[in-house]
């Protein structure tokens, strides 16, 4: 008899082992108020293409294809760390963010790809952007005009400077105006995105 009380408290104690594991390995459920926000670091700014400093006007006969008002491309790659401090996965539905070289604002770019974190973890996103000296030039002419003549500077010897410095990241890069969007079950939360690099 005293062997069977034994067995019978053994199992009792597996299965009171087994009922804790179990809750403990079951998943928080996402709620409005144990909803943490993720955080979006800026980890660093690659240049992974690069041609130099060019720019041609339409006045210049190419020797293939149409004239037109040509500068040189640049593509950037912004890598983040993004963060999940909740004990359930989150979505990151959407990233979006400006590009100012110094505090000139040049260029809007997003990433729509969705991503799961899991709980607890840190995932990295790369979202890449082309840059030219054409459209930056439009737009230094048009958002940055007076800032520029305030500095003394003109469009043209900004592009320079910033298109020649940028492999060696001669100036600051900010990101500016961001915000990315995550879900978990019913919630939605909106984080601010800002960070400078170097």
């Amino acid at each position: 008899m005293r062997k069977y009380r034994l067995i019978i408290a053994g199992l009792s104690v597996l299965l009171a082992a087994a009922f804790l594991a179990g809750c403990a390995g079951m998943a928080a459920k996402p709620t409005e108020d144990n909803f943490k926000a993720p955080t979006v670091t800026l980890n660093r700014v690659e240049v992974p293409y690069y041609t130099g400093y060019w720019y041609f006007s339409s006045k210049v006969k190419p020797t293939k294809g149409s004239a037109g008002d040509y500068g040189a491309a640049m593509g950037l790659g912004f890598i983040f760390d993004i963060e999940n401090p909740n004990d359930y996965p989150v979505l990151m539905e959407s990233l979006k963010f400006s590009i100012a070289f110094e505090e000139f604002v040049l260029n809007t770019v997003a990433a729509d790809e969705p991503m799961w974190i899991p709980a607890g973890k840190t995932n990295q996103l790369r979202v890449n952007a082309i840059m030219d000296a054409r459209s930056s030039l439009l737009s230094l002419m048009v958002t940055g005009g007076f800032q520029l003549k305030e500095k003394g500077m003109s469009p043209w010897d900004a592009l320079e400077k910033w298109w020649t410095g940028a492999p060696e990241m001669s100036f600051p890069i900010h990101v500016q105006q961001g915000s990315a969007i995550f879900k978990a079950g019913g919630v939605i939360k909106g984080v601010e995105v800002a960070a400078t690099y170097p």
